[in-house]
């Protein structure tokens, strides 16, 4: 990772920044506006669901690299973080930004009280964080997704009566599946 690389809280002016990134980075369809990623990150913005304290920008030299959302969810009787979209330029990837936005985000939340993070993800690159799947703790997809991919990295503030049935932020209802 480029020791120039700073990584901070998302701040007002960085919302076309990181709408660009996350097109650049997931590709948008033929036909669409957006990728699913932006599509799904201004519902969460529209809404109020950003946690502002853990959405994470990458940036060199002023330029967004980098941009790790999270937003909350329920799970249980209480709440979680869910921890997505995740976006690296292109010409960046490979470089160890994602990897450094995804430690910081758990750090912070971890620093925060926050009990868990969940995400839905390849179960290869996010064990490295110490991301499990979701299942084997109790708690339940809202999705018809692998039980691999569906993860949780539960925190200081994990306790197992936490667990139950997951929720993300109404924004995601409107992801294609």
């Amino acid at each position: 990772m480029n020791p120039a690389l700073v990584l901070r809280r998302e701040m007002p002016g960085d919302e076309e920044p990181t709408r660009a990134l996350h097109d650049a980075a997931f590709g948008v369809p033929e036909g669409a506006g957006h990728s699913a990623e932006t599509v799904l990150l201004d519902g969460l913005r529209a809404d109020g669901d950003v946690l502002d304290t853990l959405t994470l920008v990458a940036e060199l030299h002023g330029e967004v690299l980098g941009h790790a959302v999270c937003s909350r969810a329920t799970m249980g009787a209480g709440t979680s973080v869910a921890l997505g979209p995740i976006a690296v330029h292109p010409d960046h990837q490979g470089q160890g930004i994602g990897s450094a936005l995804v430690s910081a985000v758990l750090v912070t939340a971890d620093q925060r009280g926050e009990a868990s993070v969940v995400l839905l993800g390849d179960p290869g690159w996010y064990a490295r964080f110490g991301f499990e799947p979701a299942a084997a703790h109790g708690i339940r997809s809202p999705g018809p997704w692998d039980d691999r991919s569906f993860q949780v990295r539960r925190l200081g503030a994990w306790r197992p009566e936490l667990a139950g049935p997951f929720r993300y932020a109404p924004a995601f209802d409107s992801l294609p599946s």
